[in-house]
């Protein structure tokens, strides 16, 4: 995998880290440097590394849960912004997809369950405030490695793709609707969700003390938003696909006229690509039955 170290196999799968990923560490690490604690930053570093590894886990979760459906994990890969497990196809079923989904979020709230159970076992009391005065470092790590499971839990379980959460929309939409029906509502509250994902990280929430400026807040509106309607094109175009081999199947022809098929008498029967709208146009003796769009 071009500009990706690779890290090993995990239950066979191949993990990946991104060359982008090194930049988040060199950020934390600088960030932390310059405000005069470099152990702290040091620290800080350890603990994104101890995150990292839990969304390694959440990705396995992933792969294992579309493996037991027989469906492979090309490879897991880590960037700045998270993880990515690249399944070979998704289950189109919706109680496969919930499952698949759900595993994820699955693996963090186990940990999280874990990480809880060793601070109580081993005495530690969680203080109310973070603060590293007085305590422990071990405790001080797996308080916030609790503290980001849930995070990540909350956080992947939003409506709104490519977190797990808009899967399980999709899914449970689509015991009602098509696929592309599903998609389609699915990836519109996602896009609500990136608005207001955006809107806070420019402006902030006053009453509640969260500031605007929010960069990373931004980049999430915006990386939900390209992902979301990157994910509604893909399941479009495969419905388009899917049609089409359906019409060979029925014995249509398919051709490339852009001529309007109703005109001139012509009782063309078949499938016709208009090059100008990007669409599949299925006519039955010279009348526009459906149309399929190829985005």
């Amino acid at each position: 995998m071009l500009g990706s170290l690779r890290l090993g196999k995990f239950f066979g799968i191949d993990v990946y880290v991104h060359a982008t990923f090194w930049l988040l560490p060199l950020f934390v690490f600088l960030s932390g440097s310059f405000s005069g604690n470099a152990s702290g930053a040091a620290f800080d570093v350890l603990v994104l590394f101890g995150v990292f590894g839990c969304i390694v886990l959440h990705e396995v979760g992933h792969a294992l849960a579309a493996r037991y459906y027989r469906i492979g994990t090309r490879d897991i890969t880590l960037y700045p912004i998270g993880g990515v497990a690249r399944l070979e196809r998704m289950p189109e079923r919706p109680l496969q997809e919930i499952v698949v989904a759900l595993a994820g979020p699955a693996v963090n709230l186990v940990i999280a369950g874990g990480l809880l159970a060793g601070l109580l076992v081993g005495n530690s009391v969680i203080p109310q405030s973070f603060s590293r005065s007085g305590l422990d470092l071990v405790d001080v790590f797996v308080i916030q490695l609790l503290v980001a499971n849930i995070g990540l839990l909350l956080f992947n379980l939003l409506p709104a793709f490519p977190m797990d959460g808009g899967r399980v929309l999709r899914a449970v939409l689509g015991f009602g609707m098509s696929r592309v029906q599903a998609t389609r509502v699915a990836v519109g509250v996602g896009t609500v969700v990136a608005v207001g994902f955006g809107l806070v990280g420019l402006f902030g929430i006053p009453p509640l003390g969260i500031s605007g400026g929010n960069l990373s807040l931004i980049l999430v509106a915006v990386v939900v938003y390209l992902l979301g309607h990157g994910e509604l094109a893909g399941v479009q175009a495969a419905d388009a696909r899917q049609w089409l081999q359906r019409a060979h199947a029925d014995g249509f022809e398919a051709t490339t006229r852009t001529t309007q098929a109703g005109s001139r008498g012509d009782r063309f029967t078949g499938w016709m690509w208009d090059p100008v709208r990007r669409v599949w146009g299925q006519w039955q003796d010279g009348v526009l039955v459906r149309e399929v769009a190829v985005m």
